[in-house]
């Protein structure tokens, strides 16, 4: 079931703890009908002395997939690491303009779909969080690159000048952030800080940016120089139907 873009911006805007969900603001009645019955589809029931919709699970999570998706699901998807498809990756580089000389960040990257591309150009810089993938990253670059650093970190807790031994910011960042619990705009708005002067960012992220009302995805939105919808099913050979865009940011 598809859902209209009203009610994801009430549901974006609700109050989760633990299986608790509470709508915030006065709705008209004909939206709060159209919202209460995408919360019962999605299990939610109304809980007159809480004052909230009730969930068997965590409604945080549960809000998360219908607000990615835009759609209630059959079955539960986990909205983490997701591999960049080939075809995202193409579109990602033709939007990136990389040359060769340029130094790029991939700040997320997985195990390599898209830095391994970056590599064949020019030198990239990669973090990966989880300790797996960026074993397989640097093995998978070491077959490639004549010249790249892979570091196992939480990009959030990297600062721009110390992102490589010489301070350096970057010409080009192309990334995939994670998408849980509205993870991507707060990695987009990070890796902003670490372009250069005139320098660019491309980066896939769910197609919620261009309407979640929340204070991180406005700044999304505010700094791109364009917003580029995905066909839909864009990662379905990664296992995901997440509605996906591809954001450019000019510094």
């Amino acid at each position: 079931m598809k859902i209209d873009s009203a009610v994801l911006d009430v549901l974006s805007n609700a109050t989760t703890e633990g299986s608790s969900l509470k709508l915030n603001g006065t709705l008209d009645r004909k939206l709060y009908v159209s919202t209460n019955k995408v919360l019962e589809l999605a299990g939610g029931k109304w809980n007159r002395k809480e004052l909230a919709h009730l969930f068997d699970g965590d409604a945080s999570e549960i809000m998360d997939q219908i607000i990615l998706t835009g759609e209630i699901l059959n079955k539960k998807q986990e909205l983490g690491y997701f591999p960049t498809p080939s075809a995202v990756v193409d579109r990602l580089m033709q939007l990136a303009q990389i040359e060769q000389g340029m130094l790029v960040l991939e700040p997320s990257a997985g195990n390599g779909a898209i830095a391994v591309e970056i590599a064949k150009k020019t030198i990239v810089h990669c973090f990966e969080i989880d300790p797996e993938n960026s074993n397989k990253l640097a093995s998978n670059l070491l077959k490639t690159a004549p010249e790249y650093s892979v570091e196992t970190k939480d990009f959030l807790t990297v600062e721009p000048h110390k992102a490589n031994f010489r301070g350096d910011l970057y010409d080009r960042v192309v990334m995939n952030p994670p998408f849980a619990k509205n993870a991507a705009p707060k990695h987009v708005l990070h890796a902003m800080s670490f372009l250069n002067p005139g320098g660019r960012l491309v980066s896939v992220m769910p197609s919620s940016v261009t309407y979640r009302s929340d204070a991180l995805n406005k700044a999304v939105r505010e700094a791109a120089i364009s917003i580029e919808p995905l066909p839909d099913n864009s990662f379905a050979e990664s296992g995901t139907n997440v509605n996906t865009v591809i954001v450019t940011v000019q510094a």
